[in-house]
């Protein structure tokens, strides 16, 4: 009997003992991947969230004298960016009354050529400037309250300078070596500081607040003339723009459009222009034109210069840009027209009238564009709501005062 009461004991403990090992070799195995449990998802700042977007761009290069191309954003796709919306930006209220922004005024949009160290080795004395000059026109512009702004600003109205400020755009014809050219320096390309764009790259690390924009007017047909200097011509338009400055069409041959016979014609000098671009930069493109010599189309063939087509390449200019002399109204005005934008020439060997000399004093703060600070908002004094064309607002809100 009491053996098998031992029996009995001993196949009960080894009973035990089994089950006991079952449940520990059960809890340590992982449960299948399709039936893992998903947790709830967790309160927002209880933990970091995953990395999978930016929100802040990183540069494809790290140096502007290294040719870096413009910055490239971290977020690969158009789904990856909406999970990321846009920061709100935060901008300090004005007093309208102290300020005095006026919106509807006038923009100045500056029309450079030459420059040269030495005005008495020229004979021109309407288009070419001293190094000496610009770098003191710099300051008095800087002085007088003016920020630059890019032409694609100008056009999308995305005014973003200080309140009381009055914006301004600065553009260049030609290409010349004077105003933007490349030298070698330690084995580097880097930018001779004896040209308009190494002295606005000086003037801005004075003056950050100023700006550091600009667009060259280009005619693909003068090649490696074209800021002549260092480098292959791919190398001076990367440099050139990865410091902000962008480039527009000047036609190829810089061609007097008022002479034009058909839109052929015309075809081929603005979109041989554009084709020479993008061979040179895959994806270049010329969004605006500033006419050579001044020269418009005759009116039936005026669509021609606005777009078009030359050889599978089409061509689209936003701005076509007068020699003019007045500013501008803004983009938003009633009285804006997009095929044909003023400028006010710079200064050259002798003063002219109506150059940027001439208008320096007569630019008056109750002409021009003062900036309220914001860009979402366009403001005003009442009575100028007028002036702008609601349908050009583009979101922005319209403010009296």
């Amino acid at each position: 009997m009491r053996i098998l009461k031992g029996i009995i004991m001993l196949s009960l403990a080894v009973c035990l003992l089994i089950a006991v090992s079952c449940i520990i070799k059960s809890g340590n195995e992982k449960t299948p991947p399709s039936e893992q449990i998903i947790d709830e998802p967790k309160e927002p700042g209880t933990e970091q969230e995953p990395s999978t977007s930016a929100t802040s761009p990183t540069p494809a290069v790290s140096s502007p004298e290294h040719g870096a191309l413009s910055p490239t954003p971290a977020v690969s796709s158009p789904e990856q960016a909406a999970l990321s919306p846009a920061p709100e930006i935060e901008i300090e209220p004005v007093d309208y009354s102290e300020i005095k922004p006026n919106e509807s005024g006038d923009i100045p949009i500056i029309m450079f050529h030459n420059f040269i160290e030495d005005l008495d080795l020229t004979t021109d004395v309407e288009f070419t400037t001293s190094f000496d000059a610009f770098e003191n026109l710099l300051e008095t512009l800087y002085n007088k309250g003016y920020r630059l702004i890019s032409m694609r600003d100008f056009i999308d109205h995305n005014i973003s300078v200080p309140a009381g400020m009055k914006p301004m755009v600065f553009t260049f014809d030609d290409g010349s070596s004077g105003q933007f050219n490349l030298i070698e320096e330690n084995g580097k390309l880097v930018v001779n500081p004896k040209s308009a764009v190494g002295i606005m790259i000086k003037f801005s690390q004075k003056h950050p607040d100023f700006g550091l924009r600009g667009i060259f007017y280009l005619n693909m047909d003068k090649e490696e003339k074209t800021f002549e200097g260092a480098g292959a011509l791919k190398e001076r338009l990367e440099i050139l723009t990865s410091y902000g400055f962008e480039v527009g069409n000047h036609s190829w041959g810089h061609f007097n459009f008022s002479e034009s016979k058909n839109r052929d014609q015309i075809y081929e000098r603005l979109g041989r222009n554009q084709k020479r671009l993008q061979e040179i930069i895959k994806d270049g493109s010329f969004y605006s034109l500033a006419l050579p010599h001044g020269g418009k189309a005759p009116e039936e063939l005026k669509d021609a210069m606005e777009q078009g087509e030359f050889e599978g390449t089409r061509y689209f200019h936003e701005t076509i840009m007068a020699v003019g002399s007045t500013p501008s109204v803004p983009s938003i005005h009633k009285d804006y027209n997009p095929g044909y934008v003023a400028r006010i020439r710079s200064q050259g060997k002798e003063e002219i009238k109506f150059d940027l000399t001439y208008w320096l004093p007569n630019m008056t703060r109750d002409r021009m564009y003062i900036s309220d600070g914001d860009p979402r908002t366009v403001v005003v004094p009442k009575g100028k709501e007028s002036l702008i064309d609601p349908e050009k607002l583009n979101g922005k809100k319209l403010i009296t005062y």
